[in-house]
């Protein structure tokens, strides 16, 4: 059995914003080898998510307004959580959107459906934070 052990650091410079991975996670899936098997990835932080959806602008401003119908950031207040940090929000919306993805690879490729694309949305940035992707296979 193959492996590969990555993480993708990124600086997002807003407090939140969508990151497509797809490109990076389908360069990993190469240098891997893996012809057969699976990717984990999955977002290290509590205050972020890695999900699969269409690449498409417009969906994304539509998630944008939906998490913050569901768990508004302001004011910060409304939350137990708040204190020293203002990040509740962004706790629960990644409750909302999950941890990570796992993919799997056929033919030494994401075996997806043609509109699916990963991505990283950060729901706390200004900060450098990382992704962990696990490959495994023959």
């Amino acid at each position: 059995m193959k492996s590969l052990t990555r993480e993708i650091w990124m600086e997002v410079p807003r407090r939140r914003m969508i990151v497509s991975l797809h490109r990076q996670v389908e360069e990993l899936v190469a240098e891997s080898g893996v012809r057969e098997g699976l990717v984990l990835v999955n977002a290290m932080h509590i205050t972020a998510s890695v999900f699969i959806n269409d690449n498409e602008s417009g969906l994304h401003a539509d998630y944008e307004r939906w998490l913050e119908k569901l768990a508004p950031e302001k004011p910060h207040g409304q939350y137990d959580h708040n204190g020293a940090e203002d990040n509740a929000d962004a706790h629960l919306k990644r409750q909302v959107m999950g941890r990570e993805v796992v993919v799997a690879i056929t033919g030494g490729r994401l075996h997806l459906g043609p509109w699916e694309h990963i991505f990283y949305y950060e729901f706390d940035g200004l900060r450098r934070k990382r992704v962990l992707v696990k490959i495994i296979g023959e």
